[in-house]
């Protein structure tokens, strides 16, 4: 069975959650640091390698009215860098108020501040992951 990869994409950390084989549940992996497109690209297909990955979920940000501003233009441009250097296919999903549920889970269970930055992105990139996972097993 193959695994889906889920990204939370930030100019400074890009979050990162793998599904399980099944495709059913997303679990967080540890973040990547964006220390430039090739540096990551680099990484990312040794995950891909590694874990059988066949698709990649990136999450676009979307304004609460549908619109996308600026930050999805990023998105977008790191979509269209990435996408012909890897080996799986990249999906965009609809990642509105995924981090702000992820710092009120994890925030929920205790983690100070400094704690929460370490751990935000992928829980993000979790959220982000398992709604694809759940709206795809879902559909006939």
């Amino acid at each position: 069975m193959s695994r889906t990869l889920g990204i939370d994409f930030g100019t400074r950390r890009i979050g990162l959650a793998l599904s399980d084989p099944t495709g059913t549940l997303a679990s967080p992996l540890p973040f990547l640091e964006n220390t430039g497109i090739p540096e990551v690209i680099a990484k990312l297909e040794e995950l891909v390698q590694s874990h059988g990955i066949r698709i990649i979920v990136v999450g676009l940000p979307r304004n609460m009215d549908g619109t996308y501003g600026p930050s999805a233009e990023k998105v977008r441009g790191f979509i269209s860098q990435i996408q012909p250097q890897l080996s799986a296919k990249i999906v965009a999903q609809d990642e509105r108020l995924t981090t702000a549920q992820a710092c009120r889970d994890l925030s929920q269970i205790g983690l100070n501040q400094k704690e929460l930055r370490k751990k935000v992105d992928s829980a993000s990139a979790s959220l982000i992951l398992q709604q694809f996972l759940d709206r795809n097993r879902l559909s006939p």
